[in-house]
């Protein structure tokens, strides 16, 4: 192979033990799939993908399952911990009369950021932090039963 045509190590395409762990872990702790296969020595996303489609992983699609419960998890505590903590941040506003200069915090940033993480987590364990909606009967709190009376409009002759 020449210099020209060599493209180096690149990333992994192989499946191992060792970067399902590491995957499975950093999300988990609430790291976003692409962003992890962005690192450099990470298999790119489509390969991990791949992994999950292949017949033969079973034990990594439970894996991965598991890790992403946990991800909501984590994802739900970062929220509150954003929700939690002001951030004092500058804003810029134009006029007519020049540029003003605020400082204060961040509230509708910290709005974006608790929200987008509550969509996720919503997602993601949809059972444990999605909407509750009631479409069916429910043990506890059944629903009541309306009596259909059928009447008929119009006389017929």
């Amino acid at each position: 192979m020449t210099e020209a045509t060599s493209k180096g190590p690149g990333r992994p395409s192989d499946y191992s033990e060792e970067l399902a762990d590491i995957i499975c872990e950093r999300l988990a702790d609430g790291e976003s799939l692409r962003s992890i296969c962005r690192d450099e020595g990470m298999p790119h996303a489509s390969t991990v993908c791949r992994w999950l489609a292949s017949d033969d992983r079973t034990a990594f699609r439970e894996q991965y399952a598991r890790a992403r419960e946990l991800q909501a998890d984590a994802l739900f505590d970062e929220a509150l911990e954003i929700a939690d903590t002001p951030v004092e941040g500058v804003t810029y506003k134009e006029t007519e009369k020049g540029t003003y200069v605020t400082r204060g915090d961040m509230i509708e940033h910290r709005r974006l950021r608790v929200d987008t993480r509550k969509w996720m987590v919503g997602k993601l364990a949809p059972k444990k932090y999605g909407e509750k909606l009631a479409l069916g009967s429910d043990p506890d709190n059944p629903l009541p039963l309306v009596p259909v009376i059928n009447v008929t409009v119009g006389g017929g002759s």
